[in-house]
C-alpha cells in the first residue's frame, strides 16, 4: 500500500511541476509580448490590404490619321521623346502647303492694300489742286462779271468748283477706305496676315501630330492601335507606365490612423520579393474620405438594416527612387505597410503640391521653323522698293 502511495504523491508532484512550469511559461511569454508591445508594437501599425499605384500616361493621337508604322510594343522600356507612332501625313502635308499659300495671298493682298492707299493719297493731292485752280478761277470770274465775262462763263466756273469739290470727297473716301486695313501696323502685324499665319501654324501643329512619341520614361502597356488602323483624335493608342515613379496606397483602418502623421517613415514589403527585399519610404498623404465614400454606389447609411463596418482609408506612401531602381515594382502588386509613429510633429494633412507635378514631352516644338517660315514667306512676297 506504501508503493501506491508513494507513486501517487510522485504523479502528483510531477503533474504539480508541470503546471507551475506552464504557468512560469505563460508568464514569461506574456512578460516579453508586453514588453515588446511597450517598446515597439504600440508605435507601429500595420496592413497587408496595401498596394503599389502609379501614373498610367495614356497615349492618345491628335489627329484624325491613319497609323503607318509602330515603334514600340507592350513590356518594352522607352525613353521621353521616343518616337512611338507614325500616322500618314499626306493630308497634314497639304493642308500645310495650302496655308503656305494662304500667308502668301495675305501678304500680297496687304501689299496691294499699301499701294491702293498710295494711289488715293497722290489723287487726293491731284483732287485738291485742281479743286484749287476750280476755286481760284471761280473767283477771278465772279470779280469780272461785271463786263467782261458771262453769266453763262461764270455758272461753268461754279460747276467745276463743285466737280473738283466732289473729286476731293471722293479720292479722300478712297484714301480711308484702304488705310482702314492698314492703319497702324505694318504687314507682318497686320489683321489679315496675323489670321493667315495662325492658320499656318495650326497647321504645321497638326503636321507635327503625325510622329507620336513617348511622353514620360517607362514601359509601354495596352497598346491596341495596330499598324493601318483609322484612328480619330482622342483615340487611346497605348499607354506609357513609368515604373521609376510608383507608389504604395496603403489602407489603413480608420482606429489606426489616430496617430498617423504625414512623413512618418514607413517600412514595405511585397509579396514578389518577400520580406528579404524591404522597401523604405515616408507618409506622403492621405486619403480624403474612405474608399467606400469615393464608390460608384456609396453605402446609404441611413437605412434601418444599418451595420458599423470599420472603414479603411488609403494612405499614400513615398516609396526610394534608388531602391525602386535596384528592384522595380509594377503596379497592382501586393505590398505589406509598417508605419513608424514614433515621430508625432508632423502635419495631419498634406501641404498644398506644385500645379504640376509630372509634365510630359508633347513632340516637336515647331515654334522656331514657324517664325523661320512665316519670315520667309514674308519676304518672298514683298513688294520691291522703288
Amino acid at each position: 500500500m506504501s508503493d501506491i502511495s508513494d507513486a501517487r504523491l510522485l504523479k502528483a508532484e510531477r503533474r504539480r511541476r508541470g503546471f507551475l512550469l506552464f504557468g512560469a511559461v505563460i508568464l514569461v511569454a506574456a512578460l516579453a509580448y508586453g514588453g515588446w508591445w511597450l517598446l515597439s508594437a504600440r508605435f507601429s501599425e500595420v496592413t497587408d490590404d496595401a498596394y503599389v499605384a502609379g501614373n498610367i500616361v495614356a497615349v492618345t493621337s491628335r489627329e484624325n490619321a491613319t497609323v503607318i508604322a509602330l515603334y514600340a510594343d507592350n513590356t518594352q522600356a522607352v525613353r521621353r521623346g521616343q518616337l512611338l507612332i507614325e500616322m500618314d501625313p499626306q493630308v497634314a502635308e497639304v493642308t500645310m502647303r495650302a496655308a503656305e499659300a494662304n500667308l502668301a495671298r495675305a501678304v500680297r493682298a496687304v501689299h496691294g492694300t499699301f499701294a491702293s492707299a498710295d494711289s488715293y493719297s497722290a489723287q487726293l493731292k491731284q483732287a485738291e489742286v485742281t479743286l484749287a485752280q476750280a476755286q481760284s478761277d471761280y473767283q477771278r470770274r465772279q470779280s469780272a462779271l461785271a463786263g467782261a465775262v458771262s453769266g453763262e462763263e461764270l455758272g461753268h466756273a461754279r460747276d467745276a468748283v463743285a466737280a473738283a469739290e466732289a473729286a476731293v470727297n471722293a479720292a479722300r473716301g478712297g484714301l480711308d477706305q484702304a488705310q482702314s486695313g492698314i492703319a497702324g501696323v505694318d504687314v507682318a502685324h497686320n489683321p489679315d496676315v496675323l489670321a493667315a499665319e495662325a492658320q499656318l501654324r495650326a497647321a504645321a501643329i497638326a503636321l507635327a501630330h503625325m510622329k507620336i512619341v513617348a511622353p514620360v520614361d517607362g514601359v509601354v502597356a495596352q497598346r491596341t492601335v495596330q499598324v493601318g488602323q483609322r484612328v480619330n483624335a482622342g483615340a487611346p493608342l497605348m499607354a506609357v507606365v513609368p515604373l521609376s515613379n510608383v507608389w504604395v496606397d496603403a489602407n489603413f483602418k480608420e482606429v489606426q490612423l489616430a496617430r498617423m502623421r504625414i512623413g512618418q517613415p514607413v517600412r514595405i514589403t511585397t509579396d514578389l520579393y518577400g520580406s528579404k527585399v524591404a522597401y523604405h519610404g515616408h507618409i506622403a498623404g492621405m486619403g480624403a474620405g474612405s474608399g467606400s465614400a469615393f464608390a460608384v454606389l456609396p453605402p446609404q447609411n441611413a437605412s434601418g438594416n444599418w451595420i458599423k463596418i470599420v472603414q479603411r482609408v488609403p494612405v499614400r506612401v513615398a516609396l526610394d527612387p534608388a531602391e525602386l531602381q535596384e528592384n522595380p515594382l509594377r503596379i497592382g502588386l501586393s505590398v505589406s505597410a509598417t508605419v513608424d509613429v514614433h515621430e508625432q510633429s508632423g502635419p495631419r494633412v498634406a501641404g498644398a503640391t506644385p500645379a504640376s507635378v509630372m509634365r510630359g514631352d508633347t513632340g516637336e516644338d515647331v515654334s522656331a521653323k514657324v517664325d523661320a517660315l512665316v519670315r520667309k514667306i514674308l519676304a518672298a512676297n514683298s513688294m520691291p522698293k522703288q
